[in-house]
């Protein structure tokens, strides 16, 4: 097969090739480009799109003897990524732009590319396995990327391989290490590549510009007056600027945001349970929608918690009745559905939250 490796420069991706290699493919690398201001990207290898990152992955490529290219994606990552993550806070919503990257980038614009030129699938280093076409849980669960991997559709999962979803990472970094590869101890991403400061309200703050609006409690008192509503998220407790806690000693919460408004909601943490949830623009990576009400478990967060639930597909959206309470949970956030088997690894669907629901 012909196998375009996707390569960011760090380790993950960088096995994921070399897999490829060993398995006899016809692999090239190819490294995108996501900032049309390189000198803007952080640096110090501290995440998928810092300054050393391309020469990282050039090496890597010559370890393998693979061909290696830089595409630039720049203008599509800042429509398609950037600009929604701004915009979507600026609804009052969370969003996450590892989803979108995945969605629209990496597995939409990316792989019609490679499509269009001949290439069979394109390779990543993302934790997550592939098993007859089913999207499921990599094998180490702390590294597990399914979530973020759940809005893909079933055509664009049949041109896609992960190669070290089978593998904890430990030993990803192990075999990196033995094959000579220089990225074996390079850290793991966490902060947002396109945010080099690490301050998201700085950053949101910069686009979106003053939008003022007022903090209030459950009565509609009002607490404190803000600057815009993309300064917080659903289950926030610092940064309220209203002073303390509330009369009871109890601290408070942000539970609900109305951007157009401009009115942030703070109550008690009870008041963050939501029983109920519903999602826009279902994707259901196997290909088949459910034909009536289905028992699966619901995750809203990369690493976060499973509970049990009921999901139909209603009018074209998701509706997810709660076996248990979630908390803090925001619009704008992905949910995504397992199968409630012993494993609990195969991705059923995914949608974006609209809307949440404290009614049992």
């Amino acid at each position: 097969m012909r196998i375009l490796a996707a390569m960011s420069g760090g380790v993950d991706s960088s096995v994921a090739a070399a897999r490829m290699v060993d398995a006899g493919h016809d692999v090239v690398g190819v490294h995108l480009a996501l900032s049309s201001t390189p000198a803007t990207l952080r640096a110090g290898s501290r995440g998928c799109c810092s300054k050393e990152d391309a020469a990282d992955a050039r090496r890597v490529a010559d370890v393998l003897g693979i061909p290696f290219y830089v595409w630039d994606f720049a203008e599509k990552f800042t429509q398609d990524v950037i600009e929604d993550f701004v915009s979507s806070y600026a609804r009052g919503e969370t969003p996450n732009p590892c989803v979108r990257c995945n969605q629209r980038i990496k597995f939409s614009a990316l792989a019609a590319k490679a499509v269009a030129l001949g290439f069979d699938a394109v390779a990543t280093g993302h934790y997550a396995r592939l098993c007859g076409g089913r999207l499921r849980r990599a094998v180490d669960r702390d590294k597990d990327q399914s979530y973020v991997l759940a809005v893909l559709s079933a055509d664009q999962l049949r041109h896609a391989a992960f190669p070290i979803g089978d593998t904890p990472k430990a030993q990803i970094r192990a075999e990196a290490a033995g094959r000579g590869l220089a990225v074996a101890d390079k850290p793991d991403s966490h902060d947002i590549c396109f945010i080099p400061s690490g301050n998201t309200r700085a950053f949101l703050g910069e686009r979106i510009g003053v939008r003022r609006g007022t903090v209030v409690d459950a009565t509609g008192t009002v607490l404190a007056e803000h600057d815009g509503v993309h300064n917080f998220t659903i289950g926030q407790r610092k940064g309220l600027g209203i002073g303390g806690p509330g009369p009871d000693g109890r601290p408070r919460y942000v539970t609900a945001i109305d951007a157009d408004t401009g009115t942030v909601r703070v109550g008690d943490v009870a008041d963050l349970e939501v029983w109920g949830l519903r999602g826009r623009a279902p994707v259901f990576p196997a290909g088949t929608v459910p034909a009536g009400p289905l028992e699966c478990v619901v995750q809203v967060r990369a690493h976060g918690e499973t509970v049990g639930a009921v999901a139909e597909l209603v009018g074209g959206e998701l509706v997810v009745r709660l076996c248990a309470p979630l908390r803090g949970v925001a619009r704008g956030q992905t949910l995504v559905l397992y199968r409630p088997d012993p494993d609990g690894d195969e991705v059923i669907g995914s949608a974006t939250i609209a809307a949440t629901s404290a009614a049992r």
